[in-house]
């Protein structure tokens, strides 16, 4: 008598994949409705209550007229101005940009040389003793400061274009003069901007008797 195999089948419940549905539909709605909405609205509230001005794009106005931004480089024309470095985005801040050329490039040597020439003829000064920053592009084209150093070499073009005495423009670009940040990052620096802006000011108001400011000049652009 043959043995009689018995099968037993075990049907598996049915796959549900509601659960998993939820979950996906819930972490999208999080992402989009917190960090793409809740989070940038909470950042620009913040910084709008604790630090309006840095928010708002460090402007500088006057007269009710926005003269520039503190973060900004831009160019100046005469020679009662300190010059900025130069940029090889045209000082356009919607196309910030290094120019991207090693030290070994050959087009980046004559231009760097070109510059220092130019520098120094409009200075009067040994091409050597041109600072660096001055012939050379920061990495997004707009940096607004400039070194000490390279303040200083302009200071006699400044004065004597402005009837100042050297001292009294020496003073000023001292004031605007800024540390290191928290005493260690960065190097000392100059806010080009904001010293012509200055230097502007004093001489409007050592020019007009009743000590009112007359509009300071606008950047060249």
């Amino acid at each position: 008598m043959s043995a009689q195999r018995t099968t037993t089948i075990i049907q598996s419940p049915a796959v549900s994949d509601k659960g998993l549905l939820r979950g996906s539909l819930g972490l999208a709605a999080f992402a989009l409705v917190g960090l793409g909405l809740l989070y940038p609205l909470a950042g620009v509230g913040l910084g709008q209550a604790l630090v309006p001005e840095t928010a708002n794009g460090s402007l500088i106005e006057q007269g009710g007229k926005i003269l520039g931004s503190e973060l900004v480089a831009q160019p100046f024309a005469g020679k009662q101005y300190f010059q900025p470095r130069p940029s090889a985005a045209n000082y356009d801040p919607m196309a910030v940009a290094g120019s991207n050329q090693a030290r070994t490039n050959p087009e980046m040597r004559q231009r760097v040389e070109e510059a220092r020439a130019a520098v120094a003829q409009r200075e009067h000064i040994d091409p050597n003793a041109v600072p660096g920053d001055l012939v050379t592009q920061s990495g997004g084209g707009i940096d607004p400061h400039i070194s000490p150093e390279a303040a200083a070499v302009q200071i006699a073009r400044v004065a004597q274009a402005r009837g100042l005495q050297p001292s009294t423009v020496e003073g000023l670009v001292a004031q605007y003069t800024e540390d290191k940040q928290f005493g260690v990052l960065g190097q000392r620096r100059v806010n080009v901007l904001k010293l012509n802006l200055a230097l502007d000011a004093h001489q409007a108001a050592s020019a007009t008797p009743s000590g009112a400011q007359s509009e300071s000049a606008v950047p060249q652009r």
